[in-house]
């Protein structure tokens, strides 16, 4: 069993142009007095973004030259800062830490402050798939509470990137649901949560299956208050229903 603790930093570009020097205006160019006119802006910006994470390697990584499938946990609000050892009080980092091996590699970031950044969660997934053997067929999403909601706005910034997602206690944006109705999705909330109330995984469910969602399933725990995460990591179903979905381009060759 393999457990890393790395740091990462990288840049993003974005698409434009930068000017090197000063724009000299033509007379045509000038501001003037006069009636609203169409302009358009574009400039090229650098944004440095850097992030805490915890990487596990499955056992047999370093001796298979085959592509492995790719877990992103995202943890709760209570695990934010820039002390890693807080990562690991929950979900798969947890198991990990008491002795638990994966099949796959899991990538559990930690988020500096409150909320997920999606911009910095991309690129460092974009990191690990150029670093690593990973199988990008096979890319996965999960987390809960603040990680829930995490999951459910990176899945629909980029829902082709993933083939499948598991948001536990959190919520989203039922307009997004149409980018998201392709994407098996399992969702998971504790009926006596009153931290995020079920209706928030409720409203993402309807809004996908009136989209037409075919692969959406709905675990609610009548028992349960905010934490509906352990028993989820804990049901080995749970794992055997993630690992066996594919990217949406890869089901259909």
């Amino acid at each position: 069993m393999s457990r890393w603790l790395m740091k990462w930093t990288t840049t993003i570009m974005a698409a434009g142009a930068i000017a090197a020097s000063p724009i000299l205006l033509r007379a045509a160019d000038k501001p003037a007095h006069g009636p609203q006119q169409a302009k358009h802006f574009e400039k090229e910006i650098t944004v440095n973004v850097t992030m805490d994470y915890l990487l596990y390697l499955p056992p047999g990584y370093d001796k298979e030259e085959k592509a492995w499938p790719l877990l992103l946990f995202l943890h709760g609000a209570g695990e934010s800062g820039h002390d890693l050892k807080k990562v690991k009080v929950h979900g798969p980092p947890k198991l990990i830490e008491a002795g638990k091996n994966f099949p796959m590699i899991i990538v559990s970031p930690q988020a500096p402050q409150f909320g997920w950044d999606v911009q910095t969660l991309n690129a460092l997934l974009d990191e690990i798939v150029t670093t690593h053997k990973v199988d990008k067929d096979r890319i996965y999403v999960t987390g809960l509470s603040m990680g829930g909601f995490g999951t459910w706005a990176l899945a629909a910034a980029h829902p082709d990137k993933f083939a499948a997602i598991i948001p536990i206690c959190g919520g989203g944006n039922p307009p997004d649901a149409v980018k998201l109705k392709n994407l098996p999705i399992w969702v998971f909330h504790g009926a006596k949560d009153n931290v995020v109330p079920p209706s928030r995984s409720e409203s993402m469910v309807k809004a996908l299956k009136t989209q037409g969602a075919t692969d959406i399933k709905y675990t609610l725990y009548p028992n349960a208050n905010h934490d509906s995460w352990t028993e989820t990591y804990n049901n080995p179903e749970v794992w055997e229903w993630l690992l066996k979905h594919k990217r949406a381009s890869a089901r259909s060759e």
